[in-house]
C-alpha cells in the first residue's frame, strides 16, 4: 500500500492514531515508485509540475475573496476525497503559491517549488543554504495540510521552531488552516491544543518524546482497531498526538543521523539514598586510583579501563565498603564511569553550569541540551565534580531512537544542505531518496586556500590581524570555533587586541537573535560555535554585499564534511558575495590521531612551520580528510549498535507486556 493510501485509509477507518505499524515495511513504502526514477527524470518531472502551477496560479490570482473560498473549499472536498497524489495537488500547489505572494509578499521561485514537490512525494531535497528552505517547508506543510493530512514540521531547535510557525502563520491563515508551536516547557494542555492543528511546529526531540509519553500512557492503541473500541467505551486516556501522518524534517541530515546516536529516553525519578551515597563512595575509590598503573584512559570511545593492577586494588580499597560493592562488574563499571567524568569529560567543551546544574552541550548544534541527562550515574558524577548537586537518579520507562521512530511516519519528507555525502545511509536506514536541487543564481562563494599551522599559539598570534584587517575593508566576519571553551579563548584573543566582537555559543542562546541580527552589519566580528552552522540566516547590510560580503573563517575541526559546508554556507546565499577559508592546528591532528607515525609527525610539524605554503595547506587538507572519513565510520557503526541496541529493547517490552497479560498481546 503507498503512503497516500494509507493515509486515505487511515483517515476513512477513523484510525484515531494512524501511524505504520508494519515498521520493517517502511523503507519500500516511502520510496515509493516516482523515488527509483533516476534524479535527471525527477527533476524534469518536477519542473513540469512547476509549470504547470505557474498557469493555474493565474486563475486563482484573479479570483476576488467570496470566490476565493468558494473555490478553496471545493479544492479541500478533492484533496480530501482523492488525496495528494492526485490532480487536484498541483491546484493546492497553485492556491498556495498565490496566498504566499498575498500575505508574505514573497513569490515562491521555482526551486522552491522543486523541493517542495520533492518532499510532498516522500523523499529529500539537497536545498543550499540560503536558497530559502523554511519557504519550502512551508508551501509542503500547507498542501498536505490541505488534503486533511495532519502535518509535523520539525526543525533543529525551538528558536527556529517559533520562528518559522511566526514567519508562515500568515500563509497557513489564508489557506483556512491552523497552525501550532510545541517547544520544551509546553504545558501537557498546550501540547495537545497545538497537535489539533493542521501543522504544528516542532523540534523531532519533543514530538518523539511526546510520542513515547502516550505510548506509556496507554493513550497510543496497539492497533486502529483497538484504538476505535476503547474510544466507543471511554476507557483510554486521551493522546497528545492524533498519529504519525506526515513529517517534514529541516537539518534532516542532522536529525535523521547525527541525532540518531542518542536513544530517546522516557524516564521518572527514583529517589534513592543508598544510591547517592554510593556517588560519593565511586568518587573516593576513583581517586585513589593511579593513572597508567591502575587505569587507562581512551579518549576517543571516552571510556577509562581499568588494569588488571587497578582491578585488585579495587578489591583491596573496598574491602571494607558494604555490600553493594562486593559485586565485582558493578564496582568496575561505576569506577570506570568516575574516572570518565572526571578526566574525559570537559566543562565549556562537553557541558555547562548553569544555576548550578550541569547542561549538557549537544555536540551537533552547539546548543544547550535542556532537560537532557547522561545515564548510568555519568550525569551525577559530572555534577559531583563541578561541585553541584546532583540530580536524582531516574528510572527508564520507555525509549526509542530515531531510526525506529521515523519509519513509523505514513509519509516523511526532508530537506538540508548538506545530504550528498549520506545518501546510502538515508537510503538504507530510512528509505528516503534524494534530489539535488539546483541552486536559483550561481553561487559567488570564493573558497581561499586552507592554512595549517603548528599551535593554537600561533593561531591565537594571526587571527586577530586578519580579522581586523577584513572589518577595516566594511566587511562582515564569523568566526568558527568548536566548542564553548574554544569560543572564549577566541574571544580573549580578540579583547587582547582591542576588536570589539560578540559571541554566540550555548551559554548566550538567550541573546542568539540580537547577536544574529548585528552579525551582518559593516565591520561587525561575531565568534560562533556549530549554532551558527545550520538556520541562521545573516542578513547582510547593503554596503557589507558592496565590500564583499560575509567572510568565514573556520578554527574549529569538525567531526564530518557536512558541518564544514553548513558552516561555510553563512556566507554567499542567493547569489550575493562571500568567502570563506578554513585554519587548522597540527595539534589537533596529533591528538586525534594517536596512531600516527614518528616519521609522519614531524612532516607534519614541519609543513606547519609555514602556514600559507601551498605545500602545509595540501597536508592540512589531506590530514582534515582523513580525520573526517575515520569519524564518519566510527559514527556510523555507532548509529548502527544504537539501532540493535533499540531493537532488542522494544522486544524485551513486548515479551514483557506478553508475560504480564498471560500471553495476550497488550
Amino acid at each position: 500500500m503507498s503512503a497516500d493510501s494509507m493515509l486515505l485509509h487511515a483517515r476513512a477507518a477513523g484510525d484515531p492514531y494512524a501511524e505504520r505499524r508494519a515498521v520493517a515495511a517502511a523503507p519500500r513504502c516511502a520510496r515509493g515508485l516516482g523515488g527509483w526514477l533516476p534524479a535527471a527524470m525527477r527533476l524534469r518531472i518536477y519542473r513540469r509540475e512547476v509549470s504547470t502551477i505557474r498557469e493555474l496560479s493565474q486563475a486563482w490570482q484573479a479570483l476576488d475573496a467570496d470566490a476565493w473560498q468558494a473555490r478553496l473549499r471545493d479544492l479541500r472536498a478533492r484533496l480530501m476525497r482523492d488525496g495528494l497524489g492526485s490532480a487536484a495537488r498541483l491546484e493546492a500547489c497553485a492556491a498556495t503559491d498565490v496566498a504566499c505572494r498575498q500575505v508574505l509578499e514573497l513569490g515562491a521561485f521555482d526551486n522552491q517549488w522543486l523541493a517542495a514537490l520533492t518532499m510532498l512525494d516522500g523523499q529529500l531535497a539537497e536545498m543550499a543554504t540560503g536558497e530559502g528552505k523554511t519557504l519550502s517547508a512551508g508551501l509542503a506543510a500547507a498542501v498536505a495540510a490541505m488534503a486533511g493530512v495532519p502535518v509535523h514540521v520539525m526543525t533543529a531547535n525551538d528558536y527556529l521552531a517559533r520562528r518559522d510557525a511566526e514567519t508562515l502563520a500568515p500563509l497557513y491563515r489564508r489557506l483556512g488552516l491552523r497552525h501550532g508551536t510545541v517547544c520544551a516547557g509546553d504545558s501537557e494542555a498546550a501540547r495537545r491544543s497545538a497537535y489539533g492543528c493542521d501543522v504544528v511546529h516542532a523540534t523531532a526531540r519533543e514530538i518523539a518524546f511526546d510520542y513515547l509519553r502516550d505510548e506509556a500512557s496507554g493513550a497510543r492503541p496497539a492497533s486502529a482497531l483497538q484504538g476505535r473500541i476503547d474510544r466507543l467505551a471511554g476507557d483510554r486516556p486521551a493522546p497528545l498526538l492524533r498519529g504519525l501522518h506526515m513529517a517534514l524534517i529541516d537539518e534532516a541530515d542532522s536529525i535523521l543521523l547525527d541525532e540518531a546516536r542518542v536513544p530517546l529516553i522516557l524516564s521518572v525519578a527514583r529517589e534513592d539514598a543508598r544510591q547517592r551515597a554510593m556517588l560519593w563512595q565511586t568518587v573516593a575509590l576513583a581517586d585513589r586510583l593511579e593513572p597508567s598503573r591502575d587505569y587507562l584512559l581512551r579518549a576517543e570511545q571516552r571510556r577509562a579501563e581499568l588494569t588488571a593492577a587497578g582491578r585488585e586494588r579495587l578489591v583491596a580499597v573496598s574491602a571494607q565498603a558494604d555490600g553493594a560493592w562486593i559485586n565485582a562488574r558493578h564496582r568496575d563499571e561505576m569506577v570506570s564511569t568516575a574516572l570518565a567524568a572526571r578526566h574525559l569529560y570537559a566543562r565549556g567543551q562537553d557541558y555547562f553550569v548553569r544555576d548550578g546544574e550541569i547542561v549538557i552541550i549537544d555536540p551537533v548544534t552547539g546548543r544547550g541540551a535542556e532537560g537532557r541527562q547522561w545515564s548510568l550515574g555519568l550525569h551525577q558524577l559530572i555534577a559531583l565534580k563541578e561541585g553541584c548537586k546532583p540530580p536524582v537518579e531516574t528510572e527508564t520507562l520507555n525509549q526509542i531512537t530515531y531510526q525506529r521512530f521515523f519509519p513509523r511516519y505514513l509519509r516523511v519528507g526532508g530537506m538540508s544542505g548538506s545530504l550528498r555525502e549520506v545518501r546510502g545511509e538515508l537510503a538504507a536506514v530510512y528509505g528516503l531518496r534524494l534530489l539535488e536541487v539546483p541552486l536559483r543564481l550561481p553561487s559567488r562563494r570564493r573558497h581561499l586556500p586552507a592554512r595549517l599551522f603548528a599551535s593554537h599559539d600561533e593561531i591565537a598570534a594571526a587571527l586577530p590581524g586578519r580579522v581586523r584587517a577584513l572589518a577595516a575593508q566594511g566587511r562582515a566576519v564569523l568566526v568558527g570555533s568548536a566548542s564553548v571553551a574554544q569560543s572564549r579563548r577566541i574571544s580573549a584573543w580578540l579583547d587582547a587586541a582591542a576588536i570589539a566582537h560578540q559571541v554566540l555559543n550555548a551559554e548566550q542562546s538567550d541573546d542568539e537573535a540580537r547577536i544574529v541580527a548585528a552579525a551582518g552589519q559593516p565591520g561587525s566580528v561575531t565568534v560562533a560555535t556549530n549554532m551558527a552552522g545550520r538556520g541562521t540566516d545573516i542578513r547582510l547590510d547593503a554596503s557589507v554585499a558592496e565590500a564583499g560580503g560575509l567572510h568565514v573563517l573556520s578554527c574549529q575541526l569538525n567531526a564530518s564534511r557536512r558541518l564544514d559546508r553548513q558552516l561555510a554556507g553563512r556566507c554567499a546565499r542567493q547569489g550575493d558575495r562571500g568567502s570563506a577559508e578554513h585554519w587548522l592546528c597540527a595539534e589537533d591532528f596529533l591528538r586525534e590521531h594517536e596512531a600516527l607515525s614518528a616519521s609522519l609527525a614531524r612532516m607534519i610539524r614541519k609543513f606547519s612551520i609555514h602556514p600559507q605554503n601551498p605545500l602545509a595547506a595540501a597536508m592540512g587538507r589531506v590530514m582534515l580528510a582523513l580525520y573526517q572519513r575515520r569519524r564518519e565510520r566510527r559514527e556510523r557503526r555507532e548509529r548502527a549498535r544504537m539501532l540493535a541496541h533499540d531493537v532488542f529493547w522494544d522486544e524485551q517490552l513486548v515479551f514483557g507486556a506478553h508475560r504480564f497479560n498471560g500471553g495476550r498481546r497488550s
